[in-house]
């Protein structure tokens, strides 16, 4: 867990890995922007039941255009999360899925998906509470 943020001089904790970012936290908020947009989590978690191809990859990611899916598959593979693989066959077969890298986001990407699922009701209580005020 971490430290416990505190204002008295005695009580000295040690920083928060958000506040120690080299760059500003360039890289960090990078790569926050990319493996924590949503389509990204989607993908990941839909990609670590095993590698599919990309239109059966697209049928299960609801709501995405085939772009976003396009865009979001090139990003991942850039950051090494995801593999893209072309087989010679007549039609080309390609596939996705998680490299070794990619299948270690598997548990943080379940956990905040179950997380969202079992507070979904307090947040959609939240924002209409915060909408009608």
């Amino acid at each position: 867990m971490f430290a416990e943020h505190t204002t008295d001089p005695d009580h000295v904790t040690a920083p928060h890995p958000c506040e120690t970012w080299p760059d500003n936290g360039r890289g960090f908020r990078e790569t926050l922007d990319r493996i924590g947009d949503k389509w990204s989590v989607l993908v990941i978690g839909i990609l670590s039941r095993g590698p599919l191809r990309f239109g059966v990859l697209h049928r299960r990611v609801p709501g995405i255009s085939q772009r976003m899916l396009t865009l979001t598959l090139r990003h991942l593979e850039r950051d090494g999360v995801v593999t893209r693989t072309v087989y010679a066959e007549v039609p080309p077969r390609v596939e996705y899925e998680l490299t070794p890298l990619g299948e270690s986001l598997r548990a943080t990407v379940h956990a905040l998906a179950q997380w969202v699922t079992d507070h979904n009701t307090e947040i959609e209580t939240a924002r209409h509470r915060y909408d009608t005020t």
